[in-house]
């Protein structure tokens, strides 16, 4: 589940409605919010702030930092490219052809 805070935060970055210094809610609003457990959200603030995507400042909350859209696209990129290879490989494995995988990227492209 933090995984998925992380990645709806990095997306909002990445699309430009977080801009930099703009404040988050706090991790207990968030949990709230969300309907998870602080720990949960608290781990998402902290894999962001290590990844230099937010800046937590005590007793004034979490902010986004000043992140490189470009930069943070191009890491989805490499994400995207290794989640890509794995689904390929089990493509292969199970003798689904490269036409019937670029026909299901077709048919599952966001319109």
């Amino acid at each position: 589940m933090y995984r998925q805070v992380t990645d709806q935060i990095m997306h909002a970055i990445a699309e430009g409605s977080l801009a930099p210094g703009t404040k988050l809610p706090s991790i207990r609003e968030t949990a709230r919010m969300l309907r998870l457990s602080p720990i949960t959200v608290k781990r998402a603030y902290s894999d962001l702030e290590h990844g230099g995507y937010i800046i937590t400042r005590p007793g004034l909350g979490s902010f986004v930092a000043g992140v490189s859209r470009l930069a943070l696209r191009e890491q989805k990129i490499e994400e995207v490219k290794r989640e890509l290879a794995r689904t390929l490989r089990t493509a292969k494995a199970f003798g689904v052809s490269l036409t019937r995988v670029r026909r299901l990227v077709n048919d599952l492209w966001p319109h």
